[in-house]
């Protein structure tokens, strides 16, 4: 799932600072060229650094999304769960996720990003903790609601701390490092879980929190945030530290107080200003794509991979959940470059097909071990369609509406915007890991063919609804979806 992403209105991730209004615009741009320009010549030791500690929240992410996979069968045989039980304690992650993607806007502003990460953090330790001396079904959900809600609150504060410290030559190749943290941490979960036991499986999940508190003490907070909260000297002091000592730090220093000045001068957004005929194509691309990504079942194939496999008549779902694991890291990796070369439209569309290929594939392996035909060759068809899924998720449909729901809101509305798009990811999430064993008892083949039917209504939406924004200002964005 993914995950990660959703903006407030004082700074841009992705894109060049270029608002409505002509005199923005022409600030805006200028300084962008400039910024272009000035490659700093100083070490980006410390942004490295300060990137690299800061992915140890996504680490942990991708761990929490990835725990309920490898552990379902021995979780409901210790602890005698029913199949709602577990389903429930599955879905939990989502709803905390909730509760931390509504909160996580005020709590980063109100205590800086690195604060957050450690509140978040203490959330993730918690919860793991109470995981591990797990006795009865109240004290697992209570785990996993809270490590949902660290997550929540680190799914939103890690890119935008990361966006707020890189150079932008930077600041695409760092920003990727977020959503591969976050498939490597839930591939590491899924190969731990294959080998040790479910309790173990929730101390392992402390070593990335405890790298992340311990590591927080050597980074600076934001520089972005600092100026917005008026501490000029600590401003200073970090963003010298994140550029180096030998670099002259004036130019951009007065460009992100100029910046900072301009957000705050534009008016305040509310709610159901998102619904006004000129922002409503841009809510109804960012929330189509969310849908679209949550109903193709990511959250169901994903959290309960190994009954899956074992479903579709494998032994063990060991080996499945092993080359499920093995599968995203380097297609999440494939799609971080080709986003760039081949364009939005094209990648979420090959990805959506390839989706579409798998959970027909999955679909007709269930269908024929139902009728007891070519039982031999069902297993392998069924893994053969998951890992196809999961192939064409990552290179697509996992980080490409992200990065579109980035680019088509104008830069005063982001994060109300933002936070309504993410909302709705976190409850299709929800929806789709909780309904997801259900749908399996009533049909197997009827659940996945019901995913490839999803997958096929996103290529459409994709085709009729959604801009390509590959190579294009926010200015130009705009002016295509408003035209």
């Amino acid at each position: 799932m993914a995950i990660e992403q959703h903006k407030d209105d004082v700074h841009d991730l992705q894109e060049p600072f270029i608002q409505q209004g002509k005199d923005v615009v022409t600030v805006a741009a200028g300084k962008d060229v400039e910024s272009n320009k000035r490659v700093g010549n100083g070490s980006v030791g410390m942004v490295l650094l300060s990137t690299f500690v800061t992915v140890c929240g996504s680490f942990s992410f991708g761990t929490c999304v990835g725990y309920s996979a490898p552990t379902q069968a021995a979780i409901r045989t210790d602890l005698n769960l029913s199949l709602a039980q577990f389903s429930m304690f599955g879905s939990l992650v989502t709803i905390g996720a909730m509760l931390g993607a509504i909160t996580s806007g005020r709590i980063t502003d109100f205590i800086g990003r690195k604060g957050a990460m450690r509140m978040s953090t203490g959330f993730c330790i918690s919860g793991w903790l109470a995981l591990f001396l797990s006795k009865d079904p109240y004290t697992l959900d209570i785990g996993r609601l809270l490590t949902g809600y660290g997550i929540g609150v680190i799914s939103y504060v890690v890119p935008v701390y990361i966006a707020e410290i890189a150079p932008k030559n930077l600041r695409g190749g760092l920003a990727t490092t977020n959503q591969l943290m976050i498939v490597i941490g839930a591939s590491m979960s899924f190969l731990l879980g294959s080998i040790i036991d479910w309790r173990q499986l929730a101390l392992a999940g402390l070593v990335p929190c405890f790298c992340l508190l311990i590591g927080l003490w050597f980074i600076p907070e934001s520089p972005r945030w600092l100026a917005k909260v008026g501490h000029e000297k600590e401003f200073q002091v970090a963003l010298r530290r994140l550029r180096g000592k030998d670099v002259d730090i004036s130019e951009e220093a007065d460009e992100i107080l100029d910046y900072i000045e301009t957000l705050q001068s534009l008016p305040k957004t509310k709610f159901l200003n998102l619904f006004q005929t000129k922002h409503l194509r841009s809510v109804v691309i960012g929330v189509g794509l969310m849908v679209c990504q949550q109903s193709v079942g990511i959250n169901g194939i994903g959290f309960y991979t190994a009954e899956t496999f074992v479903a579709a008549g494998f032994s063990s779902g060991k080996v499945g959940t092993i080359a499920y694991a093995c599968m995203q890291v380097p297609f999440t990796i494939l799609g971080a470059i080709l986003m760039d070369k081949s364009g939005r439209r094209p990648l979420i569309m090959a990805s959506a097909g390839g989706t579409f290929l798998g959970c027909f594939m999955t679909g007709i392996a269930f269908f024929l071990k139902g009728q007891s035909l070519f039982l031999g060759w069902t297993p392998l068809l069924a893994i053969a369609g998951v890992l196809i899924y999961v192939a064409a998720f990552s290179i697509g449909l996992g980080p490409v509406p992200w990065v579109i729901m980035s680019e088509i809101f104008p830069i005063h509305v982001k994060g109300t915007a933002g936070s309504l798009v993410v909302l709705i990811n976190w409850l299709g999430a929800w929806v789709v890991s909780y309904t997801f064993n259900f749908l399996m008892s009533w049909s197997s083949p009827g659940t996945l063919f019901l995913y490839a039917g999803c997958s096929l209504l996103t290529i459409l939406f994709v085709a009729k609804l959604v801009p390509e924004t590959k190579g294009k200002t926010l200015e130009e964005i705009q002016a295509n979806i408003n035209s």
